[in-house]
């Protein structure tokens, strides 16, 4: 029920932004987002391989 984010609740979800951060802000927002979410994904990528090489020299 809660998992997924159709159409209508995404396109709620822009327009809302737009409304409380107004028009100049959301590309800047947007970009700043993306930057976040992709060091985020290489951390995560990080620690995943240093979990896997730690788990194959206790073997």
């Amino acid at each position: 029920m809660f998992g997924r984010i159709g159409a209508m609740e995404l396109i709620l979800i822009l327009a809302i932004a737009l409304v409380i951060f107004g028009p100049s802000k959301l590309p800047e927002i947007g970009r700043s987002l993306g930057k976040a979410i992709g060091e985020f994904k290489d951390h995560a990528n990080k620690i995943t391989k240093d979990i896997e090489v730690t788990d194959e020299t206790k073997k």
